[in-house]
C-alpha cells in the first residue's frame, strides 16, 4: 500500500494572454475544418464561426496547447518536490478567460533507508573446470561439422536421409509422409522408438517400422494409435568434426590462436570473464536484496506499472529481433499485453525498489562524478566499439547524463561491497 504522502494534487490556472493565445490557436485549428454555408472552408468571418460553434467548441483543443505550460509552472513553483511517474492531469474549470487544470503528481517516497555497510554477503568464487572447456571447444568444433556421405549402415549420430509413409490399420494417414528427410540418429524428433529402428539399416534398403503415438500426441486419431511406417533410406551421412589443426584456426579467425594449447587458454579465459560478470550480477543483486529486507519504503504502484511497461517493450524489442512481431506473440500464446504486464510485476517491483535504493544512498553519501571522470568514460566507451566520441554521446541521447548516472551507481556498488 502507498502512503498519501507520495500523491500530491496541485491546482494550476493559466490565464491572460496565455488562454487567449491558446484559444486563438485552436479556432485557426477548427475554422479550416468547418463548413460553413455560404462560405469556403477557412473564410468565414470569425463571429459567423463563434455565432455558430461558440467559443466552448475551442476550449478542449486550446487546453491541449496549455499543458505544457501549466505542467512547467507547477516544476518552477514547486522545485523541492520530485516526480517520479507520469502525471495525470484533470480540467476543473473552463471559460473564455481562464482554464483551471488539477495535475496528481506521484512524488518520490519517503522511506527510510536500511544499513548498506557490511552486509556479510559473500561472493561466489569462480572455478574453471576442464570439462567446461572441452565442451566450448567441442561447441565450436560443431559450427565448423561437415556431414560426408558414407557407405555402411545406419549409426547413432548419422544423418538418415530417408522416404517415408504412415499407415494406421492399413490406411495412410495425414501428416504422415516425407521424401529426403533428413533424420539425424539420436536427436528424438520423431516419435518415440522411430529413430531406433533405423539404426542398423544400409543404403537402399526398406523396412516396416512400427510404433506406437504417444498419449498426449496433438492428433486426436492418433493418441496412443500403433502405426506402421514404410521407409526407405536414400543416403547416409556420417557427422565429421573438424580436426583442432591449422584450418580449424584459420576458419575460427581469432587473432593468436594457432595451436590446441592456445584455443584452450583464450576459451578458458573467456569462459572466466563470463563467470565474473554472472557472479558480479548475483553479487549485486545479492546485496541489494540485503538492504531492501531492512528498508522501509511504500512505493507508489503507479511507478510498478510504468516499470512493468518499460519491460514488455524491451521483451517486444528482443523477439522483433528474432521476427517475432508482439502481436504475434500474444496469438501463439493466448496471451495479451496485460497478461504480460502482470508476469512482470514482481520483478518491475524489486527494480524500482532497488532503484530508489541506490538514488538514497547516492544522496545520503554525496556521490558526485566529476566532468574528467564522465569525459574518461566515454573515451573508454569509444575506444572499446571503436566509435568517436560524438558517436557514443549520440548514442546515448545526445547528452551524457545516462553515463554519469552509471557512474554514481558504480561509485554506490564500491560502498555497498566496501571497496
Amino acid at each position: 500500500m502507498e502512503k498519501n504522502n507520495s500523491i500530491r494534487e496541485i491546482t494550476i490556472k493559466i490565464e491572460g494572454d496565455s488562454w487567449k493565445k491558446a484559444i486563438e490557436k485552436a479556432y485557426q485549428k477548427a475554422s479550416k475544418k468547418v463548413k460553413i454555408d455560404g462560405f469556403r472552408p477557412g473564410k468565414a468571418p470569425k463571429s459567423v464561426f463563434m455565432k455558430k460553434y461558440g467559443v466552448e467548441s475551442l476550449f478542449f483543443d486550446a487546453s491541449e496547447y496549455c499543458i505544457e505550460e501549466a505542467y512547467k509552472k507547477i516544476l518552477d513553483e514547486n522545485k523541492d518536490i520530485e516526480i517520479v511517474a507520469q502525471p495525470s492531469v484533470d480540467i476543473k474549470s473552463v471559460d473564455e478567460n481562464y482554464i483551471e487544470y488539477v495535475f496528481k503528481l506521484t512524488l518520490k517516497p519517503e522511506f527510510k533507508l536500511g544499513n548498506y555497510k557490511k552486509l556479510g554477503v559473500k561472493k561466489e568464487k569462480i572455478t574453471v573446470t576442464k570439462e567446461e572447456i572441452k565442451e566450448a571447444i567441442d561447441n565450436m568444433r560443431e559450427q565448423y561439422k561437415e556431414n560426408i556421405v558414407k557407405e555402411g549402415k545406419v549409426e547413432s549420430g548419422d544423418i538418415a536421409i530417408i522416404d517415408f509413409e504412415g499407415f494406421k490399420d492399413g490406411v495412410a494417414f495425414e501428416g504422415g509422409k516425407g521424401e529426403n528427410y533428413s533424420l539425424t540418429i539420436g536427436s528424438n524428433t520423431f516419435i518415440p522408438g522411430f529413430e531406433e529402428q533405423l539404426i542398423g539399416m544400409k543404403t537402399g534398403e526398406e523396412k516396416d517400422i512400427n510404433v506406437t503415438f504417444p498419449e498426449d500426441y496433438h492428433a486426436e486419431d492418433l493418441k496412443g494409435k500403433p502405426v506402421v511406417f514404410k521407409v526407405k533410406v536414400n543416403e547416409i551421412k556420417e557427422v565429421k568434426l573438424p580436426e583442432l589443426d591449422k584450418d580449424f584456426f584459420d576458419d575460427l579467425g581469432m587473432e593468436g590462436i594457432d595451436s590446441k594449447e592456445s584455443l584452450e587458454k583464450q576459451v578458458k579465459e573467456n569462459i572466466k570473464a563470463r563467470k565474473e560478470t554472472e557472479v558480479e550480477n548475483k553479487y549485486i543483486d545479492a546485496l541489494l536484496e540485503e538492504i531492501s529486507k531492512n528498508t522501509e519504503i511504500d512505493i507508489p504502484e503507479v511507478m510498478v506499472d510504468e516499470e512493468a511497461h518499460r519491460m514488455v517493450h524491451q521483451f517486444a524489442d528482443h523477439i522483433a529481433m528474432q521476427g517475432i512481431d508482439i502481436n504475434q506473440f500474444y496469438k501463439l500464446t493466448n496471451s495479451t499485453e496485460e497478461d504480460l504486464k502482470e508476469k512482470y510485476k514482481e520483478e518491475a517491483f524489486k527494480r524500482v525498489k532497488n532503484r530508489l535504493i541506490i538514488e538514497e544512498i547516492i544522496k545520503v553519501e554525496k556521490i558526485k562524478v566529476t566532468d574528467k571522470e564522465v569525459d574518461a568514460k566515454v573515451d573508454e566507451i569509444a575506444k572499446k566499439y571503436n566509435m568517436t566520441k560524438e558517436e557514443v554521446i549520440k548514442n546515448y541521447g545526445g547528452n551524457t547524463d545516462y553515463i554519469k548516472y552509471d557512474l554514481e551507481v558504480n561509485k554506490v556498488f564500491d560502498i555497498i561491497k566496501g571497496e
